[in-house]
């Protein structure tokens, strides 16, 4: 599985989700500068967390016009994957990947927790390695977070079963107590209809160690990982 990260001025996470694909699974892994238009022959694209030009705009509206990021809307167009995390998932919701914004969090604080995620899908090349309705923990840190659409666009995301990833409490139950920054219908992460486009703010990779406490991210990239070996 060849993967490339893209590397944006101001970002700080992108050499941990390298690690996770290269030094956990022990993937070909590439760090692509953001003016930079060649992906390497990229399987999987990763948009990382992090500030992307310090966020000074609009979180992710500026990134979505560098040339590694127009390169990886015309990877998406033909299929190829693509994940954004925390701010890689603002930035191809500014680019037009995903429907909907990220807004200010509700109490207009930013948030730095751990939060219980019900895995709506497991029929996704995402999602594939979590049980059904599985409960796992995942690290949040962001100040905009706060998922929004209109109503039309909700409601079809609900339909099309574009939710996979859903604030919840350790239950399972998506309760209004455990949506930690108002998200509507309480979304942690969605996906494009055709699946191969995936962005949630929590960050799977920070979870993926053992030494960093716990590994309930690392299914997500083994779930890649499993679906590209199934297709050699």
């Amino acid at each position: 599985m060849n993967v490339s990260v893209i590397v944006f001025p101001g970002a700080n996470c992108d050499r941990d989700a390298a690690y996770v694909t290269r030094d956990l699974l022990g993937q070909p892994t590439q760090m692509i500068w953001h003016e930079d238009r060649d992906l390497q022959q990229a399987d999987v694209v990763i948009v990382p967390g992090g500030f992307s030009y310090g966020d000074y705009l609009r979180c992710g509206a500026i990134a979505r016009f560098s040339p590694a990021l127009q390169a990886t809307v015309e990877h998406a167009q033909r299929g190829g994957l693509v994940i954004g995390i925390c701010n890689g998932f603002q930035i191809l919701t500014e680019a037009g990947l995903l429907p909907g914004a990220l807004m200010r969090n509700r109490d207009l604080h930013f948030i730095c927790d751990r939060v219980p995620l019900r895995v709506e899908r497991t029929d996704l090349v995402w999602t594939q390695n979590y049980a059904d309705q599985a409960v796992i923990t995942v690290p949040i840190a962001h100040g905009e977070g706060c998922y929004y659409a209109d109503a039309d666009t909700l409601q079809a995301l609900e339909d099309n079963g574009q939710v996979v990833f859903r604030y919840c409490d350790v239950t399972g139950d998506p309760t209004p107590a455990s949506n930690p920054n108002g998200s509507l219908n309480n979304i942690a992460g969605i996906c494009n209809q055709q699946g191969n486009v995936l962005g949630m703010m929590p960050h799977p990779e920070r979870v993926s160690d053992p030494l960093l406490g716990g590994t309930d991210g690392l299914a997500l990239f083994e779930s890649v990982l499993s679906k590209q070996l199934q297709t050699i």
